[in-house]
């Protein structure tokens, strides 16, 4: 699940994010072109991507699938599981949260103590928040996954960095998930902002390598 603010990311640079997926992890990726605002407003993007996880579980066994998603993409991975449990969806093997926009309230400390620090995202979202939610109240679980009922979520994987503007909602998201007793694991990169260093760091190599190990352990069932 690509990012972009919910607002934009799709097109071309969806097709590419998952291409770069697919070679990182020598595995089959499907990229989800989600409809976005102003046009098409949520639940848009949240019908899309439940009908791309419909899609793949006709054509692969859940523990064979790993959801990820990074920034907005990880707000709609977790939003479309917890549909997706409600339709009585198997649940795929594991699920990587990369910077996950899952609050879109912005209530976390991160959003005022970060502030203009994240070089990648200094200010918050609010606006485009507004604008994908179309009216609909900011803090229900379909749109700010936090405040969900995240029981039965498959083994989770969370990264972000202390100069991160979403810190909060990874580190919130992540003691949610160990209260909703689903096993997650937290990498905060020292320095790193939101999305990490473009790829061409120590510490972009670092995460690399922990998605992939991450990823195959989920796969083996380990």
């Amino acid at each position: 699940m690509h990012g972009g603010a919910l607002v934009f990311g799709g097109g071309e640079a969806c097709r590419v994010g998952a291409q770069m997926q697919a070679d990182l992890h020598g595995l089959r990726c499907y990229g989800v072109d989600y409809r976005t605002p102003p046009a098409h407003p949520y639940p848009a993007a949240l019908d899309d991507t439940l009908a791309a996880y419909a899609y793949v579980l006709e054509r692969h066994k859940p523990s064979d699938v790993v959801i990820g998603g990074r920034s907005a993409g990880g707000n709609l991975a977790v939003a479309m599981l917890l549909r997706a449990r409600e339709a009585g969806l198997p649940m795929p093997a594991g699920l990587v949260l990369l910077s996950p926009e899952v609050d879109l309230t912005e209530s976390g400390d991160s959003f005022a103590v970060n502030r203009l620090v994240d070089l990648m995202l200094p200010l918050p979202l609010r606006a485009a928040n507004l604008l994908y939610a179309d009216g609909a109240d900011l803090s229900e679980p379909a749109l700010s996954p936090l405040f969900g009922d995240l029981t039965g979520l498959p083994p989770t994987l969370l990264q972000s960095g202390t100069r991160d503007l979403f810190l909060s909602n990874t580190v919130r998201m992540h003691r949610a998930l160990r209260k909703a007793g689903v096993s997650a694991e937290l990498h905060v990169f020292e320095a790193m902002p939101h999305g990490g260093f473009l790829g061409c760091t120590p510490e972009d190599m670092e995460l690399s390598g922990e998605l992939v190990r991450f990823v195959r352990s989920c796969l083996r069932g380990s």
